[in-house]
């Protein structure tokens, strides 16, 4: 019998018909679905040489149907994208598309289930008790059963050496989710309270964990169950445990995860030419053993293989789009400014053109650091009315026109004006270039002295100096910053610009070294999944201060203790994320963009504009008004591996 989610965990003003919700959470088979599976010739070549067992013994035994966005597509060819050398390893997460439990459909809409055959929940939602499909395999032919769930839920998730403070999405009112396992298929999660948001939760690309870890091959690092633990720490040069585990099953966002090709997975695509150090090319071959099937019975998905090139910078990704050698590509090329050289060149390449709704608040965003190591400017940062100058002293009209083209619009962070939850003050405030007004309100700070180059000075002594760090592979922001720059110098602020690789760029992160940090920021329509900019809660991307986000994450033992306004919008997030009632909750989260607006911490440029993005013309199935977001880990939520080649 098929256990199907209840209606209740898919939010009403989804507007889903009772007949669709039942159909697509308990994947069943679609009418005239063949009897018999296909597969690929290429693993077909396999089953006939006796080296792989038939299709329908790899399969679960209700494999999940999906329905293709065109058609039902033919198998073969190879999807060649592009990437950066380090630190771009999600490139990899975002081709092969977040296997958790649920997933986004593909209009991002609400969520279904994936991993998962279908799931129900308790009166007020702090259990959640997963159905999982029967004979469902991971990419080695192992069964996927509930002990791999349990796995990570007891044996990584409550260990301090794997997780110091562990990912508050497993948080409820303090308390750790709990696993219990019903049966081989059937597994309860537990938590410390009701959890409305949990099945969307885990249809992000941060939300795989449960899924993540295979215990038949993982277990062999772990302490619990290893019985060789110190000789493979030696083999493999590490010192701990912790980090052999990270180094042959990976986690969420490290390069390692695409590095082992001895690591069992639920992709659809398995690693054959892994991304390691110096790696030129990483290749992705298709998985025997994924679970989804088409309307017509063919195992998923269609194309044999992703192959990712590495590219030293971005205007060389941007040539081998225009001359054809890419067939996917959306990364570093995804700017407005972009679309000239892309509209000319679309025949000589054979591709089309897809122009993506952005999802972020903000085109080019300045997270101002509460936590600068720079005494005197923290201060300054910390001090009422320095935000707005800076903000006031910004002319958002010529960064549009030029790094934009007139795409965009000014504002400032929090959900678009078409969200439920828009704020006006929070989007609008201070986004006027009044040169006058700013000066005013530095004078008034007593910033008055300036040095022979008219850059005013602190009071102890020194120039006001604000050094911005931003990733060399993101050249817009670095327009934008370079604006900033000249149009600050008018208020007598000096912006200095740190452009650096993108791992040293998050090294800068890490380490605290940096008084502003320059992003893309989310949450414009999905602000419930991305409230990075809003509330300090994100590792690697809350830069208003990663020090804050620790003093959370730890409950106060590492990190900065936070400013009163940022301690208020803590409370009322571990409050939110409790309430089971939808109307309640929103008007939670309303209180937290509010505190939001009137501290101030995070200053907008431009709303965005499309983003942009080519596929070759006979790439079918691509959805090519797929929403451009972390969230639905664009171009994953739309189901790569229901692409195909026509022929």
């Amino acid at each position: 019998m098929v256990l199907f989610a209840k209606l209740g965990s898919i939010p009403a003003r989804h507007g889903r018909t009772l007949m669709a919700a039942l159909a697509l959470q308990a994947g069943l088979l679609l009418p005239g679905l063949a009897q018999a599976y296909s597969e690929s010739p290429q693993l077909k070549q396999l089953v006939d040489a006796g080296k792989l067992p038939p299709v329908d013994q790899r399969l679960p035994k209700n494999p999940q149907v999906i329905t293709p966005f065109e058609r039902v597509g033919q198998y073969g060819g190879t999807i060649r994208q592009a990437m950066r050398g380090d630190g771009d390893y999600n490139a990899i997460l975002r081709s092969v598309g977040p296997q958790g439990l649920t997933r986004w459909d593909i209009k991002f809409t609400g969520v279904e289930p994936n991993v998962a055959e279908g799931w129900t929940t308790n009166a007020d939602k702090s259990e959640y008790t997963f159905k999982l499909r029967q004979g469902m395999k991971w990419s080695d032919g192992q069964p996927f059963t509930a002990d791999d769930i349990l796995f990570f839920v007891q044996d990584l998730l409550p260990d301090k050496a794997f997780f110091q403070s562990p990912p508050p999405r497993y948080v409820v009112n303090g308390k750790l989710m709990t696993a219990e396992k019903i049966d081989d298929y059937t597994v309860k999660l537990i938590f410390g309270g009701p959890y409305r948001t949990f099945p969307e939760e885990m249809a992000t690309p941060v939300g795989q964990h449960p899924v993540l870890y295979a215990k038949h091959y993982c277990k062999q690092f772990h302490p619990k169950h290893a019985t060789n633990l110190d000789e493979l720490m030696k083999q493999n040069n590490v010192k701990d445990w912790a980090a052999l585990m990270r180094l042959k099953c990976g986690d969420i966002e490290v390069p390692s995860r695409w590095a082992n090709l001895e690591r069992p997975t639920l992709d659809p695509w398995v690693v054959k030419e892994p991304y390691r150090g110096g790696a030129t090319r990483i290749v992705l071959e298709r998985n025997p053993y994924f679970p989804q099937v088409d309307t017509a019975g063919n195992q998923l998905p269609y194309v044999d293989s992703l192959q990712f090139t590495v590219f030293g910078d971005v205007e060389t990704i941007l040539l081998a789009a225009i001359n054809g050698q890419l067939d996917l590509q959306i990364r570093y090329i995804n700017a407005i400014a972009n679309k000239p050289v892309l509209s000319e060149n679309m025949a000589k390449g054979g591709y089309s053109i897809l122009e993506m709704k952005d999802l972020n608040a903000n085109a080019a965003g300045l997270m101002v650091n509460q936590t600068t190591q720079n005494a005197p400017l923290r201060k300054l940062i910390r001090t009422p009315g320095f935000t707005k100058a800076l903000s006031l002293g910004m002319d958002r009209e010529e960064i549009n026109e030029i790094v934009f083209l007139g795409g965009g619009k000014p504002r400032q962070i929090g959900p678009l004006a078409s969200h439920r939850l828009y704020n006006e003050q929070l989007a609008t405030q201070f986004t006027a270039h009044d040169v006058k007004q700013a000066n005013a309100i530095l004078d008034g700070l007593g910033l008055t002295k300036k040095d022979s180059q008219g850059f005013r000075l602190y009071p102890e002594g020194g120039r006001i100096s604000i050094a911005a760090i931003v990733s060399i592979g993101s050249p817009a922001y670095i327009e934008v910053l370079e604006l900033i720059r000249k149009q600050w110098a008018e208020i007598g602020i000096d912006l200095l610009i740190r452009s650096s690789e993108r791992s040293l760029f998050y090294d800068r992160a890490q380490n605290n070294d940096y008084d502003i940090s320059v992003d893309a920021l989310s949450g414009g329509l999905d602000p419930t999944q991305e409230m990075r900019a809003i509330l300090a809660i994100h590792p690697l991307d809350s830069r208003q201060s990663i020090p804050w986000v620790k003093w959370y994450m730890s409950g106060g033992k590492v990190g900065e203790e936070p400013s009163e306004n940022m301690k208020q919008r803590y409370a009322l997030f571990d409050k939110w994320k409790v309430e089971p009632d939808e109307a309640k909750a929103d008007e939670i989260f309303r209180q937290i963009l509010q505190l939001a607006a009137e501290a101030f911490d995070v200053i907008g440029t431009v709303e965005p504009p499309a983003q942009l993005g080519i596929r070759k013309t006979n790439l079918r199935n691509v959805f090519d008004s797929m929403p451009s977001s972390w969230t639905y880990a664009t171009p994953g939520g739309s189901l790569p591996q229901q692409y195909f080649y026509a022929r």
